[in-house]
């Protein structure tokens, strides 16, 4: 107890939020490279993700680059990076490593969201005139889409969690509290660094498991809602 004391003191301490690399700069860094990483891993696997899906063809690809990507340790990806591209390059490095680690969870979110809509009902949207583009963004994107933020949601925890390796290299965020307090033997710094950042990954998490229940179209919430809502009655009767 005395060490989580310790960490809660630490963390209290007005010096941690005065001067250079403070909590909430450092907060702000690790944001900064878990949003940035997401959003460049999305531009590259929601399009493989949606066409994989949406024509069928192409899913035992990605499945195997998908595993084999997750199966890539993220700090020896960093090191082999910086080492490649040279000391100056460490932050293209770090980015690099951040975006490999979030397309697997996107793709997958992707094209799995498409699959898993009824097949009947793609073939009522072409029975009434919808070309394939249409069907893609008006019925298939739009009934996918709770599986893609699920892969989002997975990408996201992955990454700002991943970050903190960032700080083996001096480039900041939470993971630079951490190294420090190792080095120093600071273990209520290294404590409060770490509630600090699973305080935060509990925060995303939650943000985004409210938008995945309300990403899915009103409709099917209401359809999902409305037997819970007569089950009372029923049991009543």
């Amino acid at each position: 107890m005395n060490v989580f004391a310790d960490a809660i003191a630490w963390l209290l301490d007005p010096a941690q939020y005065t001067g250079t690399n403070t909590v909430p700069f450092l907060i702000g860094q690790q944001l900064y490279y878990t949003f940035i990483s997401v959003a460049i891993a999305a531009v590259i696997a929601l399009p493989i993700g949606w066409a994989i899906g949406h024509t069928g063809r192409g899913r035992e690809f990605a499945v195997a680059i998908s595993g084999a990507a997750r199966a890539i340790p993220s700090f020896g990806l960093l090191i082999l990076l910086i080492l490649l591209l040279g000391v100056t390059r460490k932050t293209e490095a770090a980015f690099v490593t951040f975006v490999v680690l979030a397309i697997p969870p996107l793709l997958a979110g992707a094209y799995s969201g498409l699959q898993a809509i009824d097949r009947r009902t793609i073939d009522a949207a072409r029975a009434v005139g919808m070309t394939e583009w249409q069907i893609l963004w008006r019925v298939e994107v739009p009934l996918g889409l709770p599986l893609l933020v699920g892969g989002l949601r997975s990408a996201v925890l992955q990454v700002v969690a991943t970050v903190t390796i960032a700080g083996y290299t001096d480039l900041g965020g939470l993971g630079f509290r951490i190294i420090q307090g190792i080095d120093l033997r600071a273990i209520d710094q290294v404590l409060g660094a770490a509630l600090v950042l699973a305080l935060l990954a509990l925060l995303l998490d939650a943000l985004l498991a409210l938008v995945q229940r309300w990403s899915a179209p009103r409709g099917i919430r209401a359809a999902s809602a409305g037997p819970e809502r007569r089950r009372p009655v029923a049991a009543t009767a």
